[in-house]
């Protein structure tokens, strides 16, 4: 287990600037090569994470091709101009466009997608300080991810086979999606506050939208339609996203007459082995008796106090996933959950600390992952250190108001 985290916190800081996917992949072949964790191990937990792939491949995909036939400048223009020369305006328009996107496209569709757009946004603006709009893509795709079961891929992993109804998850969740939006919101915009004062650019020109930028604009929407009737119908999300991402592409590629590799070359293929290396990493912990152990705590924990238990559990998690990142942690809490027979409010509780937990750092989500290797390479780096700073305040005061929130819906219920 101490090799693991070690791994974890080469992952987390990257030292010596070493790619995080080097990390998580170096370290599940040592596990393999020392015999740490044994072949057919490894491979079933790199097979785990197939939907993952899928998903992410068809997400990336979708995002390179909108970016390449200049569907986010187009929409950074326009944004821009509905600002009219108000930082706060602009600030809050990205903030809700997050909303939007994370909603109906998942919380790794806010980091791929929209990252380019706000870059794009504060770029055409003329904005001295960026970092507090793109801060918000990273915050707001963990903040809005359980508005609905598909607004973040690790809900799905909680439930599993008894994923509640739609409704029954809108009459659930409803209220605490609410409250962390909105506190998420506030506590970002009052830290970034001084960098808003500062007018940004009134006069902007609208771009024309090439056919191919309108047909990936369609391609988007089905997308969403897809994952929304997917989820419905509780169907694994990876294949209907990579099918449309793939089939989008292909399509744009055609009509625009453009070069296949220049698609392929700028997609962040990196992030695959990184989540294969993590969910091999997370096969070891496994190995270890863990699973086991947590259930035999949550069950006895439950059976002294419930409430103590719900308070516990959600900020327990939400910091774990900061030290092996939210979807691993999702799996090993989905296990646990569906072995232990935990009350609902219990059930919620984990599922907010693994959807908002991973604010506190840059690797507690995969969308933060992403969020990073987007902001590298529009020549914006972030520490880990300066991700921390602002997630301390941002993460754990809208976490226990979230918290409090699923708390009271279950007692006045």
């Amino acid at each position: 287990m101490d090799y693991c985290v070690f791994i974890y916190c080469g992952v987390i800081i990257r030292p010596f600037n070493i790619p995080e996917a080097v990390w998580a992949v170096s370290g599940a072949i040592i596990l393999l090569l020392f015999q740490f964790l044994s072949l057919s191990d490894g491979l079933a937990g790199v097979a785990k994470g197939l939907d993952v792939y899928l998903f992410l491949t068809g997400m990336m995909l979708l995002a390179e091709t909108a970016r390449e036939e200049g569907l986010f400048d187009w929409l950074a223009a326009h944004a821009t101009k509905r600002a009219e020369g108000s930082a706060s305006r602009l600030f809050l328009l990205i903030y809700l466009v997050g909303v939007v996107v994370t909603t109906f496209l998942s919380n790794d569709a806010t980091a791929v997608v929209l990252t380019p757009a706000v870059a794009a946004a504060v770029k055409a603006a003329k904005v001295k300080n960026p970092l507090p709009y793109l801060f918000i893509c990273a915050f707001i795709a963990n903040a809005a991810s359980f508005v609905l079961p598909i607004s973040n891929p690790a809900n799905l992993v909680i439930y599993g086979s008894h994923m509640p109804p739609l409704l029954t998850w809108l009459a659930q969740y409803t209220l605490p999606s609410v409250v962390s939006i909105a506190v998420t919101y506030g506590v970002l915009r009052f830290t970034q506050r001084a960098a808003l004062t500062d007018s940004v650019e009134a006069s902007i020109a609208i771009p024309a939208l090439s056919a191919g930028g309108r047909l990936a604009i369609l391609g988007i929407a089905a997308t969403a339609v897809v994952l929304l009737v997917s989820s419905a119908l509780d169907r694994p999300l990876g294949l209907p996203t990579a099918i449309t991402g793939i089939l989008t592409t292909v399509l744009v590629l055609i009509r625009a007459k453009l070069n296949p590799w220049v698609v392929v070359k700028g997609v962040s293929w990196s992030v695959l082995p990184l989540v294969a290396g993590l969910f091999v990493l997370v096969e070891a912990l496994v190995k270890t008796g863990l699973i086991q152990a947590l259930t035999t705590l949550l069950h006895e924990s439950t059976a002294r106090s419930v409430t103590m238990t719900t308070w516990a559990s959600g900020v327990g998690v939400a910091l774990t996933c900061n030290l092996v990142n939210n979807l691993p942690a999702g799996l090993i809490t989905g296990t646990v959950v569906q072995a232990s027979q935990v009350p609902e409010v219990i059930k919620s509780a984990l599922l907010i600390g693994i959807d908002l937990g991973p604010n506190l750092s840059v690797t507690g989500s995969l969308a933060t992952i992403l969020w990073l290797v987007a902001l590298r390479r529009e020549g914006q780096p972030v520490s880990a250190w300066a991700f921390l700073k602002l997630g301390i305040p941002v993460m754990t005061t809208a976490l226990l108001f979230t918290l409090a929130a699923i708390w009271l819906y279950h007692i006045y219920s």
